[in-house]
């Protein structure tokens, strides 16, 4: 890997004075980069370049890898969102892992995307910005095209075809090009799986303990329909009581919805939120031939239901949107108040695919512990005899019973108890009648 450096006092310092603007006035992210690269309608050799005329795999359709091919047409971008009135760009990393480089055959590249794509936001920024208006670099992790949650195979449920510890090494790795490239905020993005995200959010913390002044976080989720819920499964409030702890600048929602569709759960976020809420939806849904119908004057008009009632601290754009989105977000948002940080009490916050808060108002906790190989003699002969399905069963009874929690151990000599552990836990993922409750 290529020699990392430390960032400069100045680096530094933007870092921290982003917090001081945010509570000054509402703060601009940009437009969606995929929807401006594909209206250049670029061919398989503009992909390429020169860099990669060679490569043994197709590479249209990698929109990162434009970063090393054609990084004046990404800086371009960076800049048209600038003009438009953006104080923050996000990165051309969306997919920029090991894992979802692996379809490109590009995984070797992972770190040096990275690296190059933050220093042409970077770049970009240190062109626009001025003293009353400096511009910030948003390093961006994607979800990768893997799930952590989910079997790929609806008849093996235990299953999975990523690893917390892949995901951890690709999401590492990725962070350390965004920081050394010169990012100033680092984003997990477009969070459909929870664990994914988590698994992101450790690495991500693990790289900014090494660091000599640790760069803000920002997360932000997608609610896939009107459920409610991540793909995953998670409510919006269990999503954020899983993710809290990392004391992230802002916690927000992008993608997969319209501006319209997110209002409900906008309002959800901010009333539980003890940091910044941030947004960035798509431009309305996808019509019949894949294209967002929403205006920028539409777009913004939505937006301003939210800016007036001081529900949000950051805005932006998704898929479908483009510079003209965020200039007419930019007229809406000025001179509006910003969203004032909730003071909410203190109490333990769990998670499930539900939330579970327990406050001084709740007199217990019941906590199953029946799915423990030390406590339940029936458990124990269950997981031994690999009868996962009953065992299972055991489980669901407890949830059925009033079960707040339930506790699994496998701490076992006779079964390998780190296998079991994940099996079981794998399967508890696939039954949402269980995996409601925190565990």
């Amino acid at each position: 890997m290529t020699q990392r450096t430390h960032m400069n006092s100045t680096e530094q310092y933007k870092n921290q004075e982003i917090e001081q603007h945010l509570k000054q006035r509402i703060l601009l992210l940009d437009s969606a980069m995929g929807t401006m690269i594909q209206t250049l309608k670029l061919s398989e050799a503009d992909y390429r370049g020169e860099k990669l005329k060679n490569h043994p795999m197709d590479l249209k359709g990698n929109n990162d890898i434009l970063s090393l091919t054609q990084p004046a047409i990404i800086q371009k971008i960076h800049e048209q969102n600038l003009a438009a009135g953006s104080d923050f760009v996000e990165t051309n990393t969306f997919n920029a892992t090991q894992i979802a480089q692996a379809d490109y055959g590009t995984e070797s590249l992972t770190y040096e995307i990275n690296k190059q794509s933050a220093a042409l936001a970077k770049k970009a920024c240190q062109k626009y910005s001025n003293a009353s208006k400096p511009r910030w670099v948003i390093g961006v992790l994607g979800p990768t095209n893997r799930t952590a949650s989910i079997s790929p195979d609806i008849n093996r449920p235990e299953i999975r075809n990523v690893t917390f510890e892949e995901l951890v090494n690709a999401y590492t790795e990725a962070s350390l090009g965004l920081i050394d490239g010169g990012a100033d905020v680092l984003m997990v993005e477009t969070i459909f799986d929870t664990l994914n995200a988590r698994a992101a959010l450790f690495a991500v913390q693990n790289v900014l303990e090494q660091q000599p002044s640790p760069l803000p976080v920002m997360i932000s989720g997608t609610i896939v329909d009107a459920s409610g819920r991540t793909l995953s499964g998670q409510t919006l409030a269990a999503f954020y009581h899983s993710i809290r702890h990392i004391k992230p600048l802002a916690i927000g929602l992008n993608c997969a919805l319209g501006a319209d569709d997110l209002i409900p759960y906008i309002k959800e976020l901010s009333d539980i939120c003890e940091c910044y809420v941030s947004i960035h939806p798509n431009a309305g849904l996808p019509n019949e031939l894949g294209e967002y119908d929403h205006s920028p004057d539409q777009m913004a008009t939505i937006m301003a239901q939210m800016v007036n009632r001081g529900q949000i601290n950051i805005m932006g754009g998704c898929c479908g949107t483009t510079p003209e989105h965020i200039s007419a977000m930019a007229e809406i948002a000025a001179g509006k108040a910003v969203r004032k940080l909730p003071e909410l009490k203190t109490y333990c916050r769990l998670s499930g695919l539900e939330p579970l808060t327990i406050t001084s108002e709740m007199n217990f906790i019941n906590v199953g512990e029946r799915t423990n190989v030390t406590g339940s003699l029936k458990f124990k002969r269950l997981i031994k005899e690999n009868d996962l399905h009953t065992a299972l069963e055991v489980a669901q009874e407890q949830v059925d019973n009033g079960a707040q929690v339930i506790d699994i151990n496998m701490d076992e000599g006779l079964i390998d108890s780190k296998e079991m552990m994940i099996t079981f836990l794998n399967l508890i993922g696939s039954e949402p009648s269980i995996g409601r409750v925190p565990i």
